[in-house]
């Protein structure tokens, strides 16, 4: 059995995160039989400069990509059903909002010593996609942090002391000087890449194929 590190660079207003990671989890289970991963999360922000109130998804988009919203709709739709096809439900509305999520990665850099990292980055993909929530909402983020078994309090802690700050900074300054400028980006074994919501079948084939060079 070959056990592959694999760091996943991402954001949790990130769509192709969640697909990225679904993708991944699908080929997992199908290559069981020889790999196994070590995952990681490493913090990276869309849009470090939202201000706690975020803005309305549809606003930011135009403003960002020049997208209409027609345009808006149909890649929402799209992103939708790939979620589905993965078993992730997106519940996407027209007052959707994109928000501030420092503080979800400070909580995220806490929650790995206690191997819940994978867990917490998962609510927190439920938090914001599935139930609509808000990331940047303090009470939000200490009932994801109780959902998954963390302790609240110590969470509170975290969050109104700054903790973890300067180690977010520090890992969002590594992705730069990896050239690492969207996401999701997956990092195997620190030395190969694969960016992107790509599909299961991809993951699989660069899954074996890593496992047999790194052998």
């Amino acid at each position: 059995m070959t056990v592959l590190k694999i760091d996943i660079v991402s954001d949790v207003s990130c769509p192709w995160c969640v697909i990225g990671y679904k993708a991944l989890e699908q080929a997992l289970t199908r290559v069981k039989d020889s790999v196994s991963a070590d995952i990681s999360w490493r913090a990276f922000e869309l849009n470090p400069d939202m201000p706690p109130q975020g803005q309305d998804i549809g606003e930011h988009i135009q403003e960002k990509y020049g997208a209409s919203p027609e345009q808006s709709a149909g890649n929402r739709d799209r992103i939708k059903q790939m979620g589905a096809d993965l078993g992730f439900e997106f519940s996407y509305a027209a007052d959707n909002r994109i928000y501030n999520t420092f503080d979800a990665h400070r909580l995220l850099h806490w929650a790995k010593p206690y191997s819940k990292q994978n867990a917490l980055k998962l609510a927190l993909f439920d938090l914001y996609f599935t139930r609509r929530g808000n990331p940047s909402d303090a009470e939000q983020l200490l009932d994801t942090v109780a959902a998954v078994g963390l302790d609240r309090e110590e969470a509170a802690e975290v969050l109104s002391s700054g903790q973890y700050a300067e180690d977010v900074r520090a890992e969002q300054q590594q992705n730069q000087k990896m050239g690492i400028s969207a996401v999701p980006a997956f990092i195997i074994n620190d030395k190969y890449m694969i960016s992107g919501g790509q599909p299961v079948e991809y993951f699989e084939q660069a899954l074996l194929k890593i496992s047999q060079e790194d052998k």
